[in-house]
């Protein structure tokens, strides 16, 4: 969502985008061992219901990467008559994340400078490993001098961090996670996944809105507040969305006590809520109708198709906005899932995930809430 991010996908529109400082993220899929349940549970045969706090409010998001994003390459002026990229010569290419320089970690971008102008002055070439798809492989990397700034570089445009504002999806007291934006972080340039070293959230307060059009999505306009004042870590970037460790319910919630979550086979077409906010902090409920909804026996991002149908929210934003991707979306007083996308020629609707992948990547869900418990002792 671009506070301010943005990425473009044919007919879609991420609601989270990552700013000009953006990177990339592994997808990380578990889910908690079966915890016991009081005797009665066990005995009857019953469904262990699982019950979170839905959230609504806006976030702040920022993030560091596990090492150092390659987003493109530039020419080094070397001579009057010749100009070169030695990271493009050495076979790096967009999307790659450089993880070590000589065996140093790159932990931090300005390493990265004082590694290359070390190797420059002594003419020597550098061991750069990087990982591309998940795999590791190492590059050779020989920096070349610009004759104008006076400086050694490796040819390359990088970055380590991202910043954006997105919506908490839920808070798990009994666990203290929390999950939210409903879909991966990418990189901005690169559309690469943004493999997290460490990040955390914090509030944030919407200060004005641009309405969606057709063919034009709008966004939430938002600045962080109390940024020394952390919600929470950031642990994982996944397709289903970014999680952490969280110790309260923060402020604002239109919930102060867990209501049950609903399985993705739960889930029916007809009327719905969503819970987002649109002026400040406030968390509002806006009527949403449910139009489809995908049978998914194992975890894919598209599980349900939404039309907003509140006239005070058609006539606030126009639709869905980016910013609004992690909204939760409640049915029959059950959380069913989160906002994630918005479909580009036709605001007013736009994809959800189903709850249940958000809270088997948190590490929350019981495998077992999702089918009848058929137990023999031993």
């Amino acid at each position: 969502m671009k506070p301010n991010l943005r990425k473009l996908m044919p007919g879609l529109l991420f609601a989270f985008f990552l700013s000009l400082s953006g990177i990339t993220g592994t997808h990380q899929s578990f889910a908690a061992p079966l915890n016991s349940e009081p005797a009665k549970v066990i005995a009857q045969g019953m469904k262990p219901e699982l019950k979170v706090i839905p959230g609504g409010q806006t976030i702040g998001v920022k993030v560091k990467s596990a090492g150092v994003l390659v987003v493109g390459h530039h020419l080094i002026e070397v001579s009057e008559k010749s100009k070169l990229s030695p990271g493009e010569i050495s076979g790096l290419v967009p999307g790659d994340l450089m993880i070590s320089i000589d065996g140093e970690k790159l932990d931090e971008l300005s390493k990265v400078a004082k590694l290359v102008d070390r190797a420059g002055k002594a003419n020597n070439s550098l061991t750069i490993v990087f990982k591309r798809a998940g795999k590791e492989h190492t590059a050779k990397l020989k920096p070349a001098y610009d004759i104008n700034d006076k400086v050694w570089r490796l040819g390359l445009y990088i970055r380590d961090s991202a910043a954006g504002v997105g919506t908490l999806t839920f808070y798990a007291p009994k666990q203290g996670v929390y999950g939210a934006l409903g879909h991966v972080i990418t990189d901005m340039n690169t559309g690469t996944p943004i493999v997290v070293g460490s990040g955390h959230i914090v509030q944030s307060s919407v200060t004005s809105i641009s309405k969606s059009q057709d063919g034009d999505p709008g966004e939430k306009r938002a600045h962080f507040l109390k940024e020394s004042q952390v919600l929470g870590n950031v642990e994982s970037n996944t397709d289903f969305g970014i999680f952490g460790k969280m110790n309260h319910n923060p402020e604002h919630s239109l919930y102060k006590e867990p209501i049950p979550v609903a399985m993705s086979n739960q889930v029916k077409e007809g009327p719905a809520e969503i819970l987002t906010v649109v002026d400040g902090q406030q968390v509002e409920r806006f009527k949403v109708e449910i139009i489809h909804v995908a049978h998914q026996q194992t975890p894919a991002t598209k599980g349900m198709v939404i039309r907003i149908t509140d006239p005070r929210l058609i006539d606030k934003t126009g639709g869905i906005v980016q910013g609004m991707s992690g909204s939760p979306i409640v049915q029959n007083g059950r959380l069913i899932g989160a906002v994630t996308h918005v479909f580009v020629n036709d605001p007013k609707s736009g994809y959800g995930c189903f709850i249940e992948w958000m809270l088997k990547d948190s590490g929350v869900t019981l495998q077992e809430n999702r089918y009848p418990l058929n137990l023999k002792a031993v």
